[in-house]
């Protein structure tokens, strides 16, 4: 059985961003766990606002193409005014592609959420992250990471200097492969069928 694929998306236009920094501690926990994976910088990536009306340019269709590849996700913003940051959400925006795919957009892909915050109110990002998994029909990992006073836990280079912040990004990036191979053995994963069962009109025997 070929590896599962993580994908890895997120970062800032801040240099150095230290949501990458911990995005990419996440993937290693990833690939640690035995995915293959791949890191989209959306600095890097360079996305113009989304809207369709004059064409799809390369680096949406690499974007969306990368993620309809991807067995599992692994999102990360900072924390801008209790939300994600404007570049995450255009970068998702452009995901739009993936409507007409058979099946659409997420569909089946369980996606681990992160973020960095100034303060102590990631949470709130995570939030937002969560709603936008759920319309685009992916599954949210039940295990999230906000890194709270990023000033605390990363040096002036964006370098990550707290091993414990280091340790739980890298479970989650596990906890991200162990779903993905989940998925693929039996088309979904314990969360997702708990989360099932405990639905308005679903009678466990």
């Amino acid at each position: 059985m070929t590896r599962p694929l993580v994908v890895g998306m997120g970062g800032s236009l801040r240099t150095p961003s230290t949501s990458l920094t911990a995005l990419s501690v996440a993937v290693e926990g990833a690939a640690d766990a035995g995915a293959g994976t791949v890191v989209i910088d959306l600095k890097r990536l360079a996305l113009p606002f989304y809207t369709s009306e004059h064409g799809i340019p390369a680096s949406a269709r690499q974007l969306a193409d990368t993620v309809q590849a991807a067995d599992a996700l692994l999102w990360s913003s900072p924390t801008y005014h209790g939300s994600v940051s404007g570049a995450f959400k255009n970068a998702v925006d452009w995901l739009a592609l993936l409507a007409d795919h058979d099946p659409p957009y997420l569909s089946n892909k369980p996606v681990g959420m992160l973020t960095t915050a100034g303060g102590v109110q990631g949470l709130q990002a995570i939030n937002a992250m969560e709603f936008i998994v759920r319309s685009l029909r992916g599954w949210a990992v039940p295990l999230v990471f906000a890194v709270p006073r990023s000033s605390r836990i990363f040096d002036g280079d964006g370098r990550l200097t707290d091993q414990a912040v280091a340790d739980q990004l890298r479970g989650l990036g596990a906890e991200v492969t162990r779903a993905a191979l989940q998925f693929r053995a039996e088309g979904t994963c314990d969360y997702a069928q708990e989360r099932a069962e405990r639905a308005p009109g679903v009678v466990r025997e």
